[in-house]
């Protein structure tokens, strides 16, 4: 199994940062903006980035939420093994909103579809916009694409995009996996 090194914790603070003042001349002072990770992965992204737009850029107030979009998959029942749930947390309405869902890396886009269909039980937002660290650009199953990436790979099928944060793994870092 070969791995190379896709980011270093350098490079993603600084595409952290890049993505917060994207963030920051589309919405503002948030006030109508809500940040949504969408779980598992997405959630440590949300995190980071709430903490550099309140900490650095000074803006507060920051609504931001986790989705769980497990049941909402169109392949959770194709699956060998069970699925475990994780937890919404999504204690607000997204009517007339911006939302922007932030997850790590863009694949097939089945998550973001699943994500679409999940919000919904949260009210109508006005907008949805997609943040993603990592575009798989050459990889996606449906016509989905982002709003702001970090970096786009390109990546044939078997290879694997992994992304570390140091809230989960020793440090942060992103890699190519190949067999």
């Amino acid at each position: 199994m070969a791995k190379k090194n896709l980011l270093n914790e350098k490079e993603i603070k600084i595409i952290l940062h890049r993505l917060a003042c994207q963030l920051i001349e589309n919405h503002i002072d948030f006030s109508d903006t809500v940040l949504i990770g969408i779980q598992p992965r997405g959630i440590f992204l949300c995190n980071r980035l709430v903490k550099i737009l309140e900490e650095e850029y000074g803006i507060k107030n920051i609504t931001s939420g986790k989705l769980d979009i497990t049941f909402y998959r169109d392949d959770f029942r194709r699956r060998e093994e069970p699925l475990e749930a994780n937890r919404t947390v999504i204690d607000f309405l997204v009517d007339n909103k911006n939302v922007v869902f932030i997850d790590d890396v863009l694949y097939s886009g089945r998550s973001t579809r699943a994500a679409l269909t999940a919000i919904q039980a949260f009210g109508r937002p006005a907008n949805i916009e997609l943040l993603v660290l990592i575009d798989r650009r050459f990889s996606r199953h449906l016509p989905i694409q982002p709003t702001y990436k970090g970096r786009q790979v390109d990546v044939i099928n078997d290879e694997l995009v992994v992304v570390n944060w140091k809230e989960n793994n020793e440090k942060d870092a992103v890699f190519l996996v190949s067999n």
